[in-house]
């Protein structure tokens, strides 16, 4: 099934989910039919946008569904990978082994069913050869066979080649494997088509598909590519305003011109910090017992953005995290700055109720070595707690050599609460101006104290004088309506009370104090960890000195006896010698703009991990990234400006038919937009979309969020979500808190929904998901209603339909409207005008902007 551009007013000649025309005379003859043509429509649509894969393929369906499963159960025992010898040479189960064939030959020619050997086999047609051999299959399958060789033999099965996992965990074979070895800048390739490369990329890209004889398809339209790259840059699509100055732009550096101005918004930072957390398991929550409120973690989100923003090289983006406590400052908004960014360390589901100690400490270690291994080096180390990696040559003596460096950092200490445990936190340095700022806030916050406790013991001593008042009535037998006005008061004395005492110990916790994050720092007496035997606290092994890796460190770490080993450790990371760092870094870059990476296990590059589409283009990325100063923007505007990335994302069968999975990047893939950037772009569309300076995520500033907060409680202070700032229902969604212990709440809900990283995993990619849930949402969701409305009241100012639709069809989808969609458009304002006269135009076009924002080509970046 091809998705095409369309929009969910259907489009003939696609697979449009708007009704079909000759419905149309039924449905204006019957009065209410509009919900039902409503209904049907974006039901189809949200379904078919929520296709995981968003584009998907008619003939790959058919093996699978036809063709896959025959072979499983009828040919694999004899012609597969399970057998040491194949019959007749012959292995089935991939589709190169099928097109190499065996002893005879080809097993089928694509395209071809009569010279294909294996609809010979199948149809008995030559007594010496008949498979399979104990009886022919029902002549159905027979059919499905011809039909699916006479189209081409489409089969997504790919030959994994064989990777000889090194015996052990011997450092010397393990570096045999591709992974382990220091990437080489490659030369550049030559190609045949030399008018087509833009780059060096597309160099690569090209001569890849050259040597397969296939060759890219077309150029997505400028109003396309200026959607996706909008989308991928800043999570945002393209204001009529720009898309405007884009097309009027013939100029040669135009699209430079764009790319330039996304690198440079903040829109930029927001957007691809989000990538970044997804990998640090960011919350404003600390755990997830009894809902507590990671008070500082916004400053290390912050701190995230503000680095992308910058264009902070990575390698001192890493050495800040990993160290940055330790490293040199020049200034105090430095010194801070590097303080909070060694929260990646800590910001994690950490399980801080743990009674015993000893294991609470060794489990944040595992924690942090998981994290680490997995955002820098695209290794699973923690797999080595309790015994040598299974499939890498990464040893248990490799974790515990990490494991020493974490555990002379103290990281979480215990607090006066019963058997908790906290993050360690680290007061920030201020400059004069914050310090003279804070105090003057601290004076007035206490002033305010001062007058709320005033106002508490005023109230309570009315409240005797109304007691007493009313006692008095009693005995007097006094009027009814003296009484009930005495009464009346007594409970609103009551409620203010109340009220006053949890404002003045809500305004005593959060007054302001000398700023504070969550940041690590050494242990005064840095020690070697002893091995965890099966990985028990209290059952201990040998002490294993502090070092790295050994597959990629061959030489003993130089870690001083006095230190903890992270200033060590965060250079070996960025060490041009370390063969991992630079290569998981550009091919997360890569995923996140060409929809899957160059290593398709983005967080795995171990021996059973993907092996490189493009090892050549993967380590020419690799090394230049390195002389390039670790620079992401400078990559990013390489890679977006390729002739590739402006490749439409259009089918073509014969390409499909050698590559059906676009592993040499033949079109553009497509994809679904994640959670924030569906809500952010509604938000755009909408038109209120609003800046944000960071900040708190947690309103914690309203007392009924927050209870504990008196001193001596048995347990820490916490949070519940009640209620919101009123300016959260329209800022980005980075922004916005993330709780673990319950699902997201209030403007955030979207998480929910549409495959949001659990801020208990450490992610590079994100799963797609398609369930109905999602349908339902884009249907019956608050956000999809508010913004549609939104969006309605803003085209009811414009004159006409016509220029209304030409607007919103800019605003929304992000290109001019076809004239068959117009006139779509019209006959479904008129439905509604006539079959729900009682409804106004506000009504009519909200059902229209809704439609349009839960459409496929609202939902989907090309």
């Amino acid at each position: 099934m091809q998705i095409h551009q369309l929009t969910c007013l259907g489009e003939p000649g696609g697979v449009s989910p708007g009704i079909p025309a000759p419905f149309a005379p039924w449905l204006r003859q019957n009065p209410g039919a509009y919900a039902a043509r409503l209904a049907w429509m974006m039901l189809g649509v949200a379904l078919v946008a929520l296709s995981g894969r968003v584009y998907a393929d008619d003939d790959e369906a058919f093996f699978e569904a036809k063709i896959r499963p025959v072979l499983v159960e009828h040919c694999y025992e004899c012609h597969s990978i399970k057998t040491k010898v194949p019959k007749g040479g012959l292995r089935l189960d991939t589709r190169e082994t099928l097109r190499k064939g065996g002893d005879t030959g080809p097993a089928l020619v694509p395209g071809k069913p009569d010279d294909s050997l294996i609809i010979k086999a199948l149809s008995y047609s030559d007594s010496s050869v008949e498979m399979p051999p104990k009886a022919k299959l029902p002549d159905a399958v027979l059919a499905d066979f011809r039909r699916w060789v006479a189209k081409g033999a489409v089969d997504p099965r790919h030959e994994v080649p064989a990777v000889t996992r090194p015996s052990g965990t011997d450092p010397k074979k393990g570096r045999d494997f591709w992974a382990f070895q220091v990437p080489k800048s490659p030369p550049v390739p030559a190609v045949k088509d030399t008018a087509w490369p833009r780059n060096e990329v597309d160099r690569f890209l090209l001569a890849k598909l050259e040597s397969q004889g296939l060759q890219p398809v077309a150029d997505a339209d400028r109003y396309t590519w200026l959607r996706r790259v909008s989308i991928d840059l800043t999570g945002l699509p393209p204001s009529p305003e720009q898309i405007t100055e884009f097309i009027a732009d013939a100029t040669p550096q135009a699209h430079e011109r764009v790319v330039d101005r996304l690198l440079a918004s903040a829109a930029f930072g927001e957007r691809w910090a989000r990538h970044w957390l997804d990998l640090t398991g960011y919350a404003d929550q600390i755990g997830t017992a009894n809902d507590l409120f990671a008070e500082h973690a916004w400053k290390y989100r912050d701190y995230t953005i503000a680095a992308f923003n910058a264009d902070k090289p990575f390698d001192q983006f890493i050495r800040e995290q990993i160290a940055g406590d330790l490293l040199p400052f020049q200034t105090v908004e430095e010194r801070a700055s590097n303080l909070i960014a060694t929260g990646f360390l800590l910001l994690g589901d950490l399980t801080v109720v743990e009674a015993d100690k000893a294991k609470l400490r060794i489990d944040v270690i595992d924690q942090q070595i998981d994290k680490v291994s997995k955002a820098f080096l695209g290794l699973t180390v923690s797999c080595a707690r309790c015994h040598d990696h299974k499939f890498d040559p990464i040893s248990q003596r490799d974790y515990y050599a990490l494991g020493g460096i974490f555990h002379s950092t103290e990281s979480v200490h215990k607090v006066e609460w019963g058997v908790w445990s906290w993050p360690v936190v680290a007061e920030l340095p201020e400059t004069d101006v914050q310090r003279t700022a804070r105090e003057v806030q601290l004076t007035q916050q206490r002033q305010r104290i001062e007058q709320l406790k005033a106002e508490r013991e005023q109230s309570k001593q009315r409240k005797t004088v109304v007691a007493t008042a009313l006692n008095a009535k009693e005995e007097e037998e006094p009027d009814q309506p003296t009484r009930e006005r005495l009464e009346a008061e007594q409970k609103e004395l009551d409620v203010r009370i109340k009220s006053l005492d949890t404002q003045i110990p809500h305004a005593e916790f959060f007054a302001p104090a000398v700023p504070a994050a969550f940041a690590v720092h050494d242990y005064p007496q840095p020690a070697d960890m002893q091995i965890t035997i099966r990985g028990n606290a209290h059952a201990l092994g040998d002490a294993v000195p502090r070092g790295f890796v050994q597959i990629m460190s061959p030489q003993p770490a130089a870690i001083p006896a006095k230190e903890s080993g992270r200033r060590q450790l965060a250079e070996w990371l960025v060490s041009p010698a370390n063969p991992l760092t630079a290569r998981v870094t550009v091919n997360r870059i890569w995923q996140k703009l060409f929809g899957e990476g160059i290593v398709r296990s983005v967080d795995y590059f171990g021996i059973r991990g993907e092996l490189p589409s493009h090892p050549e283009l993967l380590d020419y990325l690799a090394t230049r990234f390195i002389a390039d100063g670790w620079s992401q923007k400078r990559l990013i505007r390489e890679l977006v400006l390729s002739h590739a990335y402006q490749l439409g994302s259009e089918p073509n069968s014969t390409a499909s038919a050698i590559d059906p999975d676009n592993r040499l990047l033949w079109r553009m893939n497509r994809r679904r937009l994640d959670a924030e950037s569906l809500r952010d772009s509604l938000l755009a569309a909408s038109g209120r979309l609003m800046t944000s300076a960071g900040g708190p995520g947690l309103p914690l500033e309203f007392p009924e969020n927050t209870s504990g907060l008196a001193k001596g409680g048995v347990n820490p202070p916490s949070f519940r979500l009640s209620k919101f700032r009123p300016e959260q229902e329209y800022v980005r969604t980075i922004y916005l808190p993330i709780i673990r212990s319950a699902p997201q709440a209030g403007p955030a809900e979207v998480r929910n929904v549409f495959d949001f990283t659990l801020p208990a995993e450490f992610a590079g990619q994100r799963s797609v998901t398609t369930v109905p849930t999602q349908a339902l949402f884009l249907m019956n969701g608050k956000i999809l209603k508010q913004r549609a409305r939104e969006l309605a009241e803003k085209f009811l100012a414009t004159t006409g339909d016509a220029a209304r639709l030409e607007s919103l069809w800019l605003r929304v989808l992000n290109r001019p409207i076809a004239e068959t969609e117009r006139t779509e458009a019209v006959a479904f304002l008129k439905d509604l005008r006539e079959l729900e006269p009682k409804a106004d135009e506000l009504f009519a076009w909200s059902e229209l902007c809704h439609a349009l924002l839960a459409s496929n080509e609202f939902l989907v970046r090309m």
